[in-house]
């Protein structure tokens, strides 16, 4: 076994796994899995670049990974930042901060493409896919922060492509009052519609065997739909529902005011803001896909780019 640490560094939230890796380099074993709500893309969408506070935030987040990292023993770690860090004028000055705070594990964290990154998240979601008999084509939905990334494959990624909707992004953009009005609904939805149909130019919506869902917004919609008394990501990971009930449950967060939204008991405090504009990309893609597709129900997935994070580094070695 192996011990390595994964971090995502996105829009909206740090994430990190510890976990070892099994000889083969196909599996692994998590040891530690966490995250903060640190909102890295605060603003980036009007100003261009990663605001001070929120660079504070996430350096200091990176710090106590890079501690936690030491303790649990691990040989190697792999710092992965998304589409926050794509778009900032000021992304070397974030990257600097990273390094110095993973300084004993001569890290660099990498600023990926979003097609690295939707290759990842692909790497990490399907494995469970493939054992739980799930029929392919695999359609992964990643919904983040500032952009989504939509990959299509069965063994491997055959397609995918990265578009600027996220929830952050689309909460600043246009969901402004709470609860959001009509006209900034069917605004955001615009952007996500068009978003949409730039991804099927690349990646064919039609013919999938499986939808599968990752990421915080996917995630609490699920919750939502399962209607848990607690956040819990055993009944979460694989969750297979009906589309009406995915579509329903994603309307409901997307109209419901945040006082509401904050007391439903699986709901991070720092997801209330933005859940709103995650839930209408969700339930736009579900609905578009399972009209394209002829599906009846969806899944979510709580395995996606850190696991496929934690996995490369097998293969780098």
């Amino acid at each position: 076994m192996t011990r390595v640490g994964a971090v995502d560094c996105g829009t909206n939230s740090i994430r990190l796994l510890i976990a070892d890796l099994a000889p083969d380099g196909r599996s692994l074993t998590e040891v530690t899995r966490t995250m903060q709500i640190v909102r890295l893309g605060e603003g980036i969408d009007a100003t261009g670049r990663i605001s001070e506070g929120a660079m504070t935030r996430t350096v200091a987040a990176a710090e106590g990974y890079a501690a936690l990292c030491r303790d649990a023993g691990c040989e190697s770690v792999r710092f992965v930042a998304t589409s926050a860090s794509r778009d900032a004028a000021n992304a070397g000055d974030f990257v600097a901060g990273v390094r110095e705070a993973f300084a004993g594990f001569d890290v660099t964290p990498e600023v990926v493409s979003g097609r690295e990154e939707a290759e990842l998240s692909f790497t990490g979601a399907t494995g469970s896919l493939r054992s739980a008999g799930a029929p392919g084509p695999y359609l992964v939905v990643d919904i983040g922060g500032g952009s989504t990334e939509v990959v299509r494959g069965t063994d491997h990624v055959e397609a995918a492509r990265s578009v600027d909707i996220g929830c952050v992004r689309m909460t600043e953009r246009h969901l402004h009052d709470d609860p959001p009005t009509e006209d900034q609904v069917w605004a955001a939805l615009g952007d996500i519609v068009r978003a949409l149909d730039d991804v099927g130019t690349d990646v064919d919506l039609t013919g999938v065997g499986t939808l599968v869902g990752l990421a915080g917004s996917v995630t609490t919609v699920t919750a939502h739909a399962l209607r848990l008394p607690t956040y819990d990501r055993a009944r979460i990971h694989g969750a297979e529902l009906p589309v009406d009930e995915v579509v329903d449950a994603a309307t409901d967060l997307l109209l419901s005011p945040r006082s509401r939204r904050r007391e439903l008991p699986f709901m991070h405090e720092g997801r209330v803001d933005v859940i709103g504009a995650g839930a209408l990309i969700w339930r736009t893609v579900v609905q578009r896909v399972a009209h394209d597709s002829r599906l009846a129900t969806v899944r979510a997935s709580e395995t996606d780019i850190l696991d496929g994070i934690a996995l490369s580094q097998a293969r780098a070695g």
